[in-house]
């Protein structure tokens, strides 16, 4: 298991648009199975690695039962529907918004067989990719909230910093078992 730190508001790599992958290679392989790891032991539902300090357009989203989604060069092809709900973030601990996303998207994506493919998706499984396609673009969950949201967003999140320094912050084991 290789876990990586996770980056928090306020690290540039969080704003940065995210390098294409020219090839997929054991390096991108290997991205993916410590974003995977590191998404697991965070207790989250996607990560993308920009989120680890990586501008590359990589990511991974792992909704319920269904099988985990990697995206390797994403890019969305449709969206219908429109439906408001709660997000939370990796990279903003504890602070949610309601954000409006399409309920149905199809995104293509190269698989790590370095093969292009489609898929629909709905629902969460949906949000999820295009929070993580986001993250991707520089993009963050709240950047969809109303100015007064946002600010009283940041505003719980510099008080739940304080005190604190650094952008980072380790994932260990120990998260995903609760102790």
């Amino acid at each position: 298991m290789a876990l990586r730190s996770i980056h928090l508001l306020g690290s540039p790599a969080l704003r940065k648009r995210s390098d294409e992958v020219e090839s997929v290679d054991e390096e991108v392989r290997t991205l993916v199975r410590d974003l995977s790891d590191t998404m697991t032991a965070a207790e989250g539902i996607g990560l993308a690695a920009n989120q680890v300090g990586l501008a590359r357009r990589v990511a991974v989203v792992q909704v319920g039962d269904h099988p985990e989604l990697v995206l390797i060069n994403p890019e969305i092809l449709e969206t219908d529907g429109e439906e408001k709900d709660e997000e939370g973030c990796l990279s903003l601990p504890d602070m949610f918004g309601d954000v409006a996303r399409a309920q149905r998207i199809v995104v293509e994506t190269t698989n790590l067989d370095g093969e292009r493919e489609r898929h629909e998706l709905t629902d969460l499984f949906a949000r999820a990719v295009l929070h993580e396609v986001d993250h991707l673009n520089g993009v963050l969950f709240f950047d969809h909230l109303s100015p007064l949201k946002r600010r009283m967003l940041l505003a719980k999140w510099k008080k739940s910093r304080k005190g604190q320094t650094g952008y980072i912050k380790e994932v260990t084991p120990a998260e995903a078992s609760g102790t």
